[in-house]
């Protein structure tokens, strides 16, 4: 009774409220969410999803419709890890990564729906147990805000409880970035954890210059200066200044982290399980950092990574996306008095969709 009998996938195309922009890939007008609901022969269901940033949303739909789906029916939903593999392995040739992460990434996550809605597990007991919540920061995509909006954007977060902020750099005149990076950390307070990300927008010399005229605002954390392919520079960049760096949402498989931890340039990881190629991944990774002793955040999905940070006892912190993907659930994210984000409690995921108010919103209306 635990075979596979169909995967049904839907995709949204999903307006954001306004422009925002980054170093390396311009600007986002919107965000696609892709869907995928397993349905097993006994009627038992679950459902997973993986986002883009406005494109490729097509491609995996079809590639879960057209590779995935097919290899999948009648296989045992419960050996999920195996089948997680299996998959991988079934595109291998022609997606190693890439798109194909993206697609195993909303089907794996659909079978651990299933595994815990079956055992009455949530995705936080499931992880690990650890605890029931997390550190939680807003990070924006803000680089082409004003200074006065990126202020006033500082201030919103304040007011929404949350004691961590991260801003976009990689302005072309690095002494914009220094002066917006003093004029928040000046707006926020010295208390408030404060992050910035070039989003591989610079090279190794200028982000070695960034790193040198930024130390006095106490920064946590640099994410992905330059290339996340180029480990030499990341190595020198780490050897010449010791400034933590965090890295994370562009690896789509175990292997990428392993390389990543290899380095020892790296304090943070951030794995994103669309990005990853699901829990099961995450999961791995979640693991390799904490053998390595890398502090284990996240990127993006805010209302399942909430699930599976507090549930690692080696949790960092919980990345607040600019896609608003929770908005669209039935239980969007919360913070407790403390300003840390809950993990909600229910089996499964412990995401479910509103599915009238994605229809209503979606552009592609497929």
């Amino acid at each position: 009774m635990t075979k596979i009998t169909n995967v049904s996938t839907r995709l949204f195309r999903l307006p954001l409220s306004e422009i925002l922009s980054d170093a390396k890939h311009g600007d986002h007008t919107h965000f696609e969410l892709i869907t995928a609901t397993v349905t097993l022969e006994d009627g038992r269901e679950g459902t997973g999803y993986s986002y883009t940033g406005g494109w490729g949303g097509h491609s995996i739909k079809a590639m879960i419709d057209h590779d995935l789906t097919p290899f999948l029916i009648g296989k045992n939903a419960e050996h999920l890890e195996d089948l997680h593999d299996q998959m991988r392995w079934h595109i291998h040739y022609v997606g190693r990564g890439g798109i194909s992460a993206f697609a195993i990434a909303a089907v794996d996550v659909a079978l651990w729906d299933i595994r815990g809605k079956t055992h009455q597990l949530s995705l936080c007991e499931m992880a690990g147990g650890a605890a029931q919540t997390c550190k939680a920061y807003v990070g924006g995509i803000d680089l082409n805000f004003s200074l006065d909006r990126l202020l006033q954007n500082m201030d919103g977060v304040i007011a929404r409880g949350f004691n961590g902020v991260k801003i976009k750099i990689g302005r072309e005149d690095l002494q914009e970035d220094i002066d917006r990076i003093f004029a928040v950390r000046e707006r926020i307070g010295s208390e408030m954890m404060f992050m910035v990300d070039a989003n591989y927008g610079m090279s190794v010399d200028k982000a070695i210059a960034a790193i040198h005229q930024f130390e006095g605002a106490d920064i946590t954390w640099f994410e992905e200066p330059i290339d996340p392919d180029d480990l030499d520079g990341y190595r020198r960049i780490h050897s010449e200044t010791g400034f933590p760096l965090a890295i994370g949402e562009n690896c789509h498989s175990l292997n990428d982290f392993e390389l990543l931890a290899k380095t020892k340039a790296f304090s943070f990881f951030q794995p994103d399980v669309a990005t990853c190629g699901g829990i099961t991944t995450w999961l791995r990774a979640a693991e390799l950092a904490e053998r390595q002793g890398i502090s284990l955040c996240t990127h993006g999905m805010q209302e399942l990574h909430v699930s599976l940070l507090s549930g690692r006892k080696n949790s960092g912190w919980l990345e607040v996306h600019a896609f608003p993907i929770d908005t669209y659930t039935l239980a969007p994210l919360t913070l407790n008095d403390d300003h840390m984000a809950v993990a909600p409690s229910t089996a499964g995921i412990g995401v479910e969709f509103d599915w009238e108010k994605l229809e209503a919103d979606n552009a592609l209306n497929i």
